[in-house]
């Protein structure tokens, strides 16, 4: 059992998981540790790639970097770098399931556990909806290639301009404007069907479908790349300037761009710390994890970097505000290269439906964990009987990811994105300080480097690139965080299991949820 937390107001919100409790929650599942560290690397890649490339990459160049996009890469992997280190010596030391909201729980207490779970809402819950728009954009672009057009005005977000080769479409004389993104509700709705009947995802399933997408995105680079190398006489023009002329409004051009890009572009490495979800599976947690982490962080910022550069030269940046920034390039590599188009829109479809589908996992299971400690209602876990997965939790993650994905556009969302999962690659940042003080001598298999530079380096860029979001966003942000405190204040402080002194384990009412099935 649980010790009931004690010392006031200010020991209750702290009050923290030891250790020993959250390695006892995990041990029941039964987990074999069968994956090795490029397992690791694979499952990393596999989050990331898709999640942002395919996606946000043309709104950063076109709105706010230019050419300087490669840049904007380059700034946001090294800020993931600095939470990468940080997850990977957490990771090492506390090998279990549950990933930042566990880590916080056992670091800095009950109160900063709910505060990650609210940020993991928008890291996960709102990233499943902007993936969904991409996907929605490459299955539009597809679908005309063979001759199959969807009434514009439902493939966009409501009320937002439809955009085609960088203007606003025009039918009849009247602009278009978007009344839902249909595509987008209809993937996220299927796929929370899916989600509630189970999906049982493989390692080798999940190999077969990383290979797919980095084979697109390689021979992206290599056929873009031979495109624009043998006509760069006449491309180069579109690097001119490579970092346009700053406009004078907030992150629009110049080095203030590059920055406003780095946060958006930021959105392409979430998934990273996916790894660290797997910690009771692999073989060796203390070399292994921080080889997936840093590692899939190292190989998809050269990728990032290689698909920019191939994406600005091929199309003027001018032209890239749009959800398939990939699929506007291959079009424009010429018509005897239709085939190759189709390919890469196909690869992009697969490619990212996998991802919404891992998301929309990741965030139902997040919320059963909560549930699981008593910070959410029980209607969280609540197990369906044959399925043997959260279905109420399921459907409404899904029925929200959807409204969210066929509502709004694909800017304001992943905004939000970058923000929550910013703020809480910060406080992973603050985990490691936090448990280093109170934990000294805890075994741990990977140090941070430099510490406590690297750490509070860390926090400090997460926090520096949030400040460069639009402040609509910052003003969503906030109110969304009061809502959740107060939340917490009115529920979850309430009814919390860690503050009734009960271990979650010794719940007979919750069913463990079946993991990943490894091959």
């Amino acid at each position: 059992m649980a010790t009931r937390p004690s010392g006031g107001f200010l020991g209750r919100i702290m009050a923290r998981k030891s250790v020993a409790q959250v390695q006892r929650e995990t041990e029941h599942s039964e987990l074999k540790r069968t994956l090795g560290p490029w397992n690791l690397l694979f499952l990393g890649i596999g989050c990331i790639i898709g999640a942002g490339i395919f996606v946000r990459t043309g709104n950063a160049a076109a709105l706010h970097a230019g050419p300087a996009v490669l840049l904007s890469f380059l700034v946001a992997g090294v800020v993931c770098a600095l939470a990468g280190l940080c997850y990977a010596e957490l990771s090492s030391t506390l090998p279990v399931s549950g990933s930042a909201y566990t880590y916080s729980y056992t670091t800095l207490g009950e109160f900063a556990a709910w505060i990650m779970g609210a940020l993991l809402l928008l890291e996960y819950g709102l990233a499943a909806s902007v993936v969904a728009v991409g996907w929605s954009g490459y299955v539009v672009s597809l679908l005309g290639d063979y001759g199959v057009v969807i009434p514009p005005e439902y493939t966009g977000a409501m009320g937002h301009a439809i955009m085609r080769d960088g203007a606003q479409l025009v039918q009849n004389g009247v602009p278009v404007v978007g009344v839902v993104n249909l595509p987008a509700v209809l993937v996220c709705l299927v796929l929370a069907v899916l989600l509630v009947v189970g999906v049982s995802e493989s390692a080798k399933f999940n190999n077969a479908i990383v290979a797919i997408k980095v084979s697109v995105i390689v021979a992206f680079i290599i056929i873009g790349g031979a495109i624009a190398i043998s006509n760069f006489g006449e491309l180069k023009a579109n690097w001119d300037p490579f970092i346009p002329a700053a406009t004078g409004k907030d992150g629009e051009f110049g080095w203030g761009g590059i920055l406003r890009a780095a946060s958006i572009v930021f959105f392409a490495y979430i998934g990273f710390e996916a790894v660290s979800t797997a910690g009771q599976e692999a073989k060796n947690p203390a070399k292994d994890m921080p080889f997936g982490l840093l590692g899939s962080l190292f190989v998809c910022t050269l990728l990032y970097i290689l698909v920019s550069v191939v994406l600005t030269l091929v199309v003027n940046y001018k032209n890239l505000n749009v959800p398939d920034p990939v699929a506007v390039a291959v079009d424009a590599f010429g018509p005897q290269w239709a085939w190759f188009a189709k390919i890469i829109k196909a690869g992009a479809i697969i490619g990212l439906t996998s991802v919404v589908l891992v998301l929309m996992y990741g965030q139902t299971r997040i919320f059963y964990t909560m549930a699981r400690d008593g910070l959410l209602p029980r209607v969280f876990s609540t197990v369906h009987k044959r399925f043997q997965t959260p279905y109420i939790n399921t459907i409404l993650v899904g029925a929200v990811t959807a409204l969210a994905a066929g509502l709004f556009d694909i800017n304001t969302l992943g905004d939000m994105t970058s923000v929550g999962t910013l703020a809480a690659f910060g406080i992973v940042c603050l985990s490691v300080i936090w448990l280093r003080a109170t934990h000294p001598d805890l075994p741990r298999g990977f140090r941070v480097p430099f510490y406590p530079v690297l750490p509070a380096l860390g926090i400090l860029s997460c926090f520096a690139l949030i400040f460069t979001v639009e402040q609509r966003v910052l003003i969503f942000f906030a109110w969304f965080m009061l809502a959740a405190i107060i939340l917490y204040f009115v529920y979850g402080m309430h009814n919390s299991r860690l503050a009734r002194g009960e271990d979650t384990v010794d719940a007979p009412e919750m069913t463990e949820l079946p993991g990943p099935v490894v091959d």
